[in-house]
């Protein structure tokens, strides 16, 4: 008895003594640089969004944010640095949909658990897609696009920045939301969408808004739906699928922050404290627009709920369409 009690106390001063070297660590925390991974290469609005907060978090906290991007590999290569690094916040990885969402179901292997071995700490913003159309497609509306397909089976091609990518995904959930079938074009990247579908090769894409509103504006696409929950701030004539009559085609580019798992959890409250600060102001909100983005900062239990949401969701769609990578 007396050996239980003394256990049980000894076991209690080592979980208080834990729980004060981790607020501690927290009080202290950033007092060296921190690193954030990209699995993105530089200048797109992944690597616009994180330099952009990585800046403030420099002028609030006084120390170096390095933002290391590492491409490759649908973006493993950066998730499973970030989710094998040392959990003590001094390493974290600007995370997106396809490594967190769409990995999961495409590798046969993946060198890490999205959801086991990573920390949520803010989703930062989303780039919601839009459904566009090459002027030559004789629909000016959803419901058309939706009767000429299913008159036509196969006839109109929708273009996408390769397979598996969000823009893949988008047109395999338009197609089983819809009921229709629809021929997949992938392109090497997003950069070769948009003269495609200007010059006709391909009719349609569900891509992101930086890319195809200049084009929209030009009149050299039509735009016939935003792919987002309510109308796009770019475009607020066109309505959203749901109010074109498909709900829950709702799909974009989204980015956010992840810690490695164990991440004490001070720490993580801590950074998405001073970055849910610092995508408040302005500037940064100006600075997400520019890159056809809407600012989130949602809370950590609001991101992990999110991520489960999209897997769910995903999931479904990616076994549904047979979308696989070696």
């Amino acid at each position: 008895m007396r050996l239980c009690i003394t256990s049980c106390i000894a076991l209690a001063a080592t979980l208080a003594s834990l729980a004060v070297c981790a607020q501690d660590g927290a009080a202290r925390y950033p007092n060296k640089p921190i690193r954030i991974v990209l699995t993105f290469p530089a200048g797109g609005p992944s690597d616009i969004i994180t330099r952009g907060i990585g800046q403030k978090l420099t002028e609030a906290w006084g120390q170096p944010i390095i933002v290391d991007n590492r491409p490759g590999a649908g973006g493993n290569i950066g998730m499973e640095l970030v989710a094998k690094a040392l959990p003590d916040g001094y390493t974290l990885v600007g995370s997106s949909f396809g490594p967190l969402v769409i990995s999961p179901f495409v590798y046969a292997k993946l060198p890490y658990d999205p959801v086991k071995d990573l920390t949520p700490i803010t989703l930062a913003a989303a780039s919601w897609f839009i459904l566009v159309a090459h002027p030559s497609v004789p629909a000016t509306t959803v419901k058309e696009l939706i009767a000429l397909a299913r008159a036509k089976p196969g006839s109109i091609t929708f273009a996408s920045s390769g397979n598996a990518t969000p823009s893949h995904l988008a047109g395999a959930l338009l197609q089983s939301a819809a009921g229709i079938t629809l021929t997949h074009v992938p392109y090497k990247g997003g950069a070769p969408v948009v003269p495609a579908l200007v010059s006709g090769e391909a009719q349609i894409a569900i891509e992101s808004p930086s890319v195809l509103v200049p084009q929209v504006k030009a009149g050299k696409l039509r735009a016939l739906a935003a792919a987002r929950p309510d109308r796009s701030p770019l475009l607020p004539t066109v309505p959203t699928m749901k109010e074109a009559g498909l709900p829950g085609v709702e799909v974009g580019s989204w980015y956010g922050f992840h810690a490695p798992a164990g991440t004490p959890r001070p720490i993580i409250d801590k950074l998405h404290a001073e970055m849910a600060k610092a995508m408040k102001t302005p500037e940064l909100r100006e600075r997400f627009a520019g890159v056809g983005a809407d600012t989130v900062a949602n809370t950590p239990a609001q991101f992990s709920a999110f991520i489960d949401a999209e897997l769910k969701k995903w999931g479904q769609v990616i076994r549904t369409a047979g979308v696989k990578l070696e």
